[in-house]
């Protein structure tokens, strides 16, 4: 899936890295082969790689058009961040922002951006280099971020190092676009029109939240990263090593699992690898990811 429409509202999703990722109990540690293996029935071709023995991955946002609005949901690493601690994500330069353009949408006209979390592969595009300075990507846009997720970044955040989810994102993808007052603060109870609302799912970070679209009566999350990848759909118990309350994510992802299984909720996660859109289902004593494409 790269574009979907449901009547009058189109989602484009803009792939900003894809490929293996790292070793499967690296980046869940409590991982084992032994599972991924046993879900290898519904996770090749497209989720795993057989040769290298890793799970396959994306970073990648979603744009959506509504007659009203437009609104970009996550902004992956971004363009010429320093990222130290993740060498593949250092001074990146991808194609994510030629893609925005060749989907039709210019910056000037994104209405809102939505973080899922504040995690350095979701905010990096809120922002771009000019004149040697971090200045908002979307300079006529509103940028939503959940208060709670806000207020523990506002904390920790402000170090230009730290690992991987950090790694100085919160100085240069987050603070100017607070500066120049294009930033607001939520709670849950935030929505725009009668068509996007937030499902709170704390855990992985302190205000993690999915964004929920009543797409003209289609039921669509864009769900950030309560789920990594697929198998955590059969193992909800496996967390992410970047997890910040191991007990709060597990709990988030196992409601969530069990909430959406078996209904016509359709999926857009952030880092799922083509062709990403699908539906959990019942398998067993576990659940299974079915891609909405086959």
């Amino acid at each position: 899936m790269r574009q979907a429409s449901f009547g009058d509202i189109h989602i484009d999703r803009l792939i900003e890295v894809e490929g293996p990722g790292y070793a499967p109990n690296m980046f869940f540690p409590d991982a084992t082969i032994e599972g991924f293996k046993g879900e290898m029935e519904w996770l090749l071709p497209h989720f795993w790689d057989v040769a290298a023995e890793t799970y396959l991955r994306a970073i990648q946002s979603y744009v959506v058009r509504t007659p009203h609005h437009t609104v970009l949901v996550d902004a992956c690493v971004g363009a010429n961040k320093e990222r130290p601690s993740s060498p593949s994500w250092h001074h990146l330069n991808s194609s994510w922002l030629d893609q925005l353009r060749a989907a039709g949408v210019q910056p000037e006209e994104v209405d809102y951006v939505m973080c899922t979390h504040l995690h350095a592969d979701h905010v990096g595009w809120n922002t771009k280099l000019e004149n040697g300075e971090w200045v908002p990507t979307f300079p006529n846009a509103k940028y939503v971020f959940h208060k709670g997720e806000y207020a523990y970044w506002e904390k920790v955040g402000y170090e230009a190092g730290g690992q991987g989810s950090q790694d100085g994102c919160f100085l240069d993808s987050v603070l100017p676009v607070m500066a120049a007052g294009q930033v607001e603060l939520v709670d849950t109870d935030f929505a725009i029109d009668d068509q996007f609302t937030l499902d709170p799912t704390y855990g992985h970070s302190p205000g993690h939240v999915c964004i929920d679209l009543n797409a003209n009566g289609q039921h669509v999350i864009m769900s950030g990263d309560v789920l990594h990848h697929p198998i955590q759909i059969a193992y909800p118990e496996w967390n992410s090593r970047f997890c910040v309350d191991a007990d709060m994510s597990r709990a988030s992802r196992t409601k969530f699992v069990h909430k959406h299984a078996d209904t016509d909720t359709l999926l857009l996660p952030a880092h799922f690898a083509s062709p990403t859109m699908g539906r959990i289902e019942s398998n067993g004593e576990r659940c299974k990811y079915q891609l909405a494409d086959s």
